[in-house]
């Protein structure tokens, strides 16, 4: 199996029991080892009393991008931690893109950088999240050896 055949697959394994990404309607539009792009509607249920999209939800997009590029080796990994800044609101109707990129992985640990911009590539926010992997494969591959210390 390729690197890439193995992230394609854990996104699909994933993707199918995570429906809080699918009932946002967030879909995955690119996937490689330590890279996920997911975009997500705008709809009226995220608006806050500002009418403009609600913080969570962004923050909620860019988790979801940080945990599809952070389980593409095929090694159960979770979020240690994550920070966000707010740049620009996020508009009603519009189409969000959370594009997250590996930045560092050693060992258990990685660090994952993730933009989310709007249909006009104007940037709304930087998220940054610390991952680790724990014990188990999203899918079995019984050849491919866990990461050193997950056992």
């Amino acid at each position: 199996m390729t690197p890439q055949d193995r992230a394609e697959r854990s996104a699909r394994e994933m993707l199918q029991g995570d429906t809080a990404s699918q009932s946002l309607g967030m879909s995955i539009t690119r996937i490689a080892p330590g890279l996920a792009t997911l975009t997500m509607p705008v709809t009226d249920l995220m608006l806050n009393g500002h009418g403009i999209c609600h913080g969570g939800y962004i923050f909620t997009l860019a988790d979801s991008a940080f945990a599809f590029a952070c389980n593409t080796y095929n090694q159960r990994t979770v979020a240690q931690q994550n920070q966000i800044t707010y740049l620009a609101p996020g508009q009603p109707g519009d189409t969000l893109t959370a594009a997250a990129v590996e930045v560092s992985r050693t060992g258990r640990s990685g660090i994952y950088d993730v933009s989310v911009t709007a249909g006009d590539g104007t940037e709304l926010a930087l998220f940054r999240g610390l991952s680790r992997t724990i014990k188990g494969q999203i899918f079995p591959e019984p050849d491919f050896p866990e990461e050193e210390g997950t056992k």
